[in-house]
């Protein structure tokens, strides 16, 4: 049987199912109670990727861990309601992170070198996953402390990760880190950075409204990226325009776009221009169980695949999203995988549930 017909009976026999058995959704304020069936999954994430002391480990970069990944564990772990894998995560991350003279955190930290860190720059969208991870767990723990702690963040990334667009037209712009992505000339982004329904959400919990003018600038600048194509791992911004990054950045859609279509099927958009492009690429050039990663942004050649789950799990739920249907071929959740698939993978199910229950994986 040919994939298409495959699809057609599996969707049909998902339409059939009554919504209860269908649709698994998480609580009304989005998070996983004890007896929600991803709660098995969290636990397969944490027996790959987190250690007891709360150090989320990138297995496949020599062991490193990176304020990203604890970002992402940290919002995970609210999510799940799993305040002992939080309090570690965070724990964690305040001894070996927290080095710099602000309330932003280094970038990455290295087992095997001495010092371990030894670039103090930070990476805003683990900063950003931070602040949302502490303004989710605040909220549903009665933690006002966390939000505290989350608006200090949310002001230095205005404060310090903010820049106006080249053209002089007054938009912020969401700067990669602190340092090295500006010149007089240009700025260098990474819009898988972008992260608007977390922008939005710290914005309102701690009144730091930038952080929603920067989230709607990000979606404005993403929509007009993918009238060109599929949205690029980076590019750099001018007066003119966007224009491709320095030699030393991916000009690719990649491993870093992918979480461009994720971030914005989490924020609820699954109308992006963005997500729609992404859909239609690698639904054209699927393959079964070794899907397309890497294409080429402008003509779509496939240039990389991989057999990770994680990335099938992002492709089948924008497929499922933006084709309005009822199921998706998203496979479950698994552990052969390193960190970085299996992320997103945990992160697409959460979006599924929480965003699309119709896309339920079957």
């Amino acid at each position: 049987m040919d994939r298409r017909a495959f699809l057609c009976r599996t969707l049909a026999a998902a339409a059939a199912l009554p919504i209860a058995d269908r649709a698994w959704g998480a609580n009304e304020a989005g998070y996983f109670d004890a007896n929600h069936p991803l709660q098995e999954s969290w636990r397969m994430w944490k027996s790959l990727c987190l250690a007891d002391d709360g150090r989320v480990i990138d297995g496949y970069q020599n062991s490193a861990s990176h304020s990203e990944g604890q970002g992402y564990g940290l919002t995970l772990a609210a999510l799940f309601e799993d305040r002992a894998a939080f309090d570690a995560i965070l724990g964690w991350s305040d001894a070996n992170l927290a080095v710099r003279d602000d309330a932003l955190l280094a970038w990455r930290w290295l087992p095997d070198a001495t010092p371990q860190i030894q670039d103090r720059n930070n990476a805003t969208d683990g900063d950003l996953f931070h602040a949302w991870g502490m303004v989710l767990a605040g909220a549903r723990q009665g933690r006002p402390d966390l939000v505290e702690r989350a608006t200090r963040i949310a002001a230095d990334i205005v404060r310090l990760c903010a820049a106006p667009h080249p053209d002089g037209g007054g938009t912020l712009l969401l700067l990669p880190a602190a340092t090295g992505f500006r010149t007089a000339e240009q700025v260098v982004l990474n819009p898988s950075y972008y992260m608007p329904r977390a922008m939005r959400e710290i914005a309102a919990a701690t009144g730091i409204g930038e952080l929603t003018a920067m989230a709607d600038a990000g979606d404005a600048l993403i929509g007009t990226l993918a009238q060109g194509g599929l949205v690029p791992d980076w590019i750099a911004l001018t007066a003119q325009g966007p224009v491709p990054p320095p030699d030393s950045f991916s000009r690719k859609s990649g491993y870093e776009a992918i979480r461009v279509p994720l971030m914005a099927l989490w924020s609820g958009n699954a109308s992006s221009k963005a997500v729609a492009n992404f859909a239609e690429a690698t639904a054209a050039a699927w393959k079964e169980d070794n899907p397309p990663v890497v294409f080429d942004p402008a003509t779509r050649e496939v240039l990389e695949r991989s057999t990770h789950a994680g990335y099938r799990a992002v492709a089948a739920l924008s497929n499922c999203a933006v084709s309005g249907g009822v199921g998706s071929v998203m496979p479950r959740f698994t552990t052969d995988q390193p960190y970085y698939p299996a992320t997103l993978h945990l992160m697409a199910l959460v979006t599924q549930a929480t965003k699309y229950p119709q896309c339920v994986p079957i």
